[in-house]
């Protein structure tokens, strides 16, 4: 499994690290790829993120690689969450899988039903909202 570079500001940063040690629902498939990728990361200021890494606040559409299924949703704090109209937690497993990547990125992980593999479609900022801050 290669292991790709995340680029991350401090904030997504802190909310994986933390999410890593108290989490008790990751897999350990989950556990070690996260690890390793945030060993690894970029940390960056959020004016020099690129447009297409996804961050909280990102408006994102994957693609199941095995069944060519499209999922699009936008990527929010946990208490924004609402997935009636595609209000995706950071904090749930997609969430917390592709926080970092850009599009185009293959992204494996552990889901309920055993590890899928997505591919980044699109990634864009949300543009109504400016209580972001890195």
């Amino acid at each position: 499994m290669e292991n790709t570079q995340l680029i991350i500001p401090q904030k997504e940063y802190d909310l994986l690290m933390n999410h890593l040690k108290l989490s008790s629902k990751l897999s350990d498939f989950n556990k070690k790829k996260l690890n390793n990728e945030l060993k690894t990361a970029k940390i960056v200021k959020r004016d020099t993120l690129p447009d297409d890494v996804i961050v909280i606040d990102s408006l994102v559409t994957i693609q199941d690689v095995k069944s060519g299924q499209e999922f699009s949703f936008h990527l929010v704090q946990p208490e924004e969450a609402n997935m009636k109209v595609h209000k995706l937690s950071v904090l749930a497993p997609i969430g917390i899988a592709l926080l970092g990547y850009s599009s185009d990125a293959l992204v494996d992980w552990e889901m309920p039903d055993g590890v899928k593999q997505f591919k980044v479609k699109q990634v864009t900022r949300h543009q109504n909202d400016s209580k972001v801050t890195s």
